[in-house]
């Protein structure tokens, strides 16, 4: 694709990045067919091609966005499908992410969406704060019925964004996890040391997982540290286009893993959200003009793994399962498109003893995408049902998925329980069963 940036543009380390992405794209509209907006809605500005054109006039003219821009920026899922897809190699998410932060800096929403947006961003990263908001849902959520949820409409209105917050507020909230700072003995011979990421949502919603996680690490031989002060990974404000903020919490994590890492050592940084393990992957890009930042941003991305990655590489304790339950393997969007990893997590179920099923169209994303079944929840809910129509077609007894986004999006359409993998593997090698109390 042909740019016209000039040479005081280029000088902007961001647009110079931007124009060889640009000029990498040949406009095949090889992504159309895998864009699910594309998919469900069938507009050329709602494909990766479209919304790349908008973004190249956007960034070349160098105006504030327009109300149109805006819209179908909003509309991208960054489930990065496209760029599986690209025989071109273009970088697709680098770009959106762009786009992303001069929205947020250079045009003006309505103060009602500029109020939610400021409310996701002070809220959801922070744990303490989420746990409390879940409980004033569940107030809530016997309203939940009231509230109108009128046409679709190319921005969602607060109350139709409210009650889709209220119906993903679970009935019940667990026990919180281990607190940071916690470190968990290998039993037996030690045989490596990792960090685990305790995430933020995920801590509020789901602590089983990492417990899970760490039951299954433990017995292998591998000590765990949660480590002290860590924070939100800023996936939900880097997705927002909260530069600032996102790039605060890369810096402030990377200060405290290579802490650890100095004291007692870091075999790899474990990541059981892969929306989490997707942007911590990317520190390395995210810093990398920062010269103070730059080296360590680049080391903590090595070190990060999704579980199943890390657990590929190490010899696991025979199987207790017998084949006989049904999985059907959810793929999220960020460990399949954004860390390219598809085979570990289904070749672990399969090796021990689940029956792991496929499901039709899994390239195509459930909905979830952070925020997106809040600010987009149309859309969102189109995507879970065609997903969960998609998986009962395969029968299973369990759904297994590897993002707490992506569970909670599917358990939301469905009564076949959904798990984590994590979970079905630390059943499989003697821990509990999953829903076991």
């Amino acid at each position: 694709m042909k740019t016209e940036f000039s040479l005081a543009q280029l000088a902007d380390p961001d647009i110079a990045e931007a124009d060889k992405i640009l000029r990498a794209c040949v406009h095949c509209g090889f992504c159309t067919a895998t864009c699910p907006t594309y998919v469900l809605l069938g507009d050329e500005l709602d494909s990766p091609r479209g919304r790349i054109y908008l973004i190249k006039e956007m960034l070349e003219k160098d105006r504030p966005p327009t109300g149109e821009v805006v819209k179908h920026i909003d509309r991208c899922l960054s489930c990065l499908a496209c760029m599986t897809t690209c025989p071109s190699g273009v970088n697709y998410m680098h770009l959106v992410d762009q786009a992303r932060v001069r929205i947020e800096r250079d045009y003006s929403r309505p103060l009602t969406e500029r109020l939610l947006r400021a409310v996701l961003a002070f809220v959801l990263p922070r744990p303490q704060w989420f746990r409390a908001s879940m409980w004033l849902a569940r107030l809530g959520r016997p309203f939940a019925a009231l509230l109108p949820t009128g046409a679709a409409a190319a921005t969602p209105t607060l109350l139709r964004r409210i009650k889709a917050m209220l119906a993903l507020s679970p009935s019940r909230l667990p026990a919180p996890g281990a607190a940071g700072g916690t470190v968990f003995a290998a039993l037996g011979e030690r045989r490596g040391r990792v960090a685990l990421l305790q995430g933020c949502a995920q801590q509020v919603l789901a602590p089983r997982i990492n417990q899970a996680a760490i039951s299954m690490l433990t017995r292998h031989g591998i000590e765990v540290v949660l480590v002290k002060d860590e924070q939100c990974c800023g996936a939900l404000t880097h997705h927002l286009g909260h530069h600032g903020d996102a790039l605060a919490r890369a810096r402030a994590n990377i200060d405290v893993w290579r802490r650890e890492a100095e004291q007692g050592g870091l075999d790899a940084i474990l990541v059981t959200t892969s929306g989490c393990g997707t942007v911590i992957k990317d520190y390395g890009y995210m810093l990398r003009e920062d010269r103070e930042y730059a080296p360590a941003a680049a080391q903590a991305s090595a070190l990060a793994k999704d579980i199943t990655e890390y657990l590929s590489g190490i010899e696991l304790l025979p199987s207790g399962q017998q084949g006989d339950i049904k999985v059907a393997y959810h793929a999220a969007c960020s460990l399949q498109h954004g860390q390219k990893i598809t085979h570990a997590p289904k070749d672990l179920l399969s090796k021990n003893g689940f029956v792991v099923k496929d499901v039709p169209e899994s390239h195509l994303c459930c909905g979830s995408a952070g925020t997106y079944n809040i600010l987009q929840p149309d859309i969102a809910n189109r995507l879970r049902d065609r997903k969960v129509a998609n998986i009962a077609s395969v029968e299973p007894d369990m759904i297994a998925a590897g993002n707490i986004g992506c569970m909670v999006q599917i358990a939301g359409g469905t009564s076949v329980p959904v798990v984590h993998t994590i979970e079905l593997l630390d059943w499989a090698t003697g821990g509990r069963r999953p829903g076991s109390n």
